[in-house]
């Protein structure tokens, strides 16, 4: 994976942290208000949505790794055995 993936899923999941600290003292103060409840509940499905398609491109980006990642293990270990083989 590269760096600017990492650095793009930690940043998420930093922010992802960061909104279900502080989503009971929202939601607190939002009870007050009906407009700021309905943002709030607005913000927590798109947090959720968000979740899940990080969630997902995560996984889809991992199985992508391992796959190559094994189809080069598989080459090199053919190399290495015709390389290794007597009479060469």
């Amino acid at each position: 994976m590269s760096n600017m993936k990492k650095l793009a899923l930690a940043a998420g999941s930093f922010y992802l942290l960061i909104c279900a600290a502080f989503a009971p003292y929202a939601l607190r103060a939002a009870k007050h208000d009906p407009s700021a409840a309905q943002d709030m509940q607005s913000a927590s499905r798109d947090t959720k949505d968000a979740a899940k398609k990080a969630g997902s491109a995560t996984k889809k980006e991992t199985k992508h790794v391992v796959n190559k990642s094994a189809k080069k293990t598989e080459h090199a270990a053919g190399k290495i055995e015709r390389e290794t083989q007597p009479g060469k």
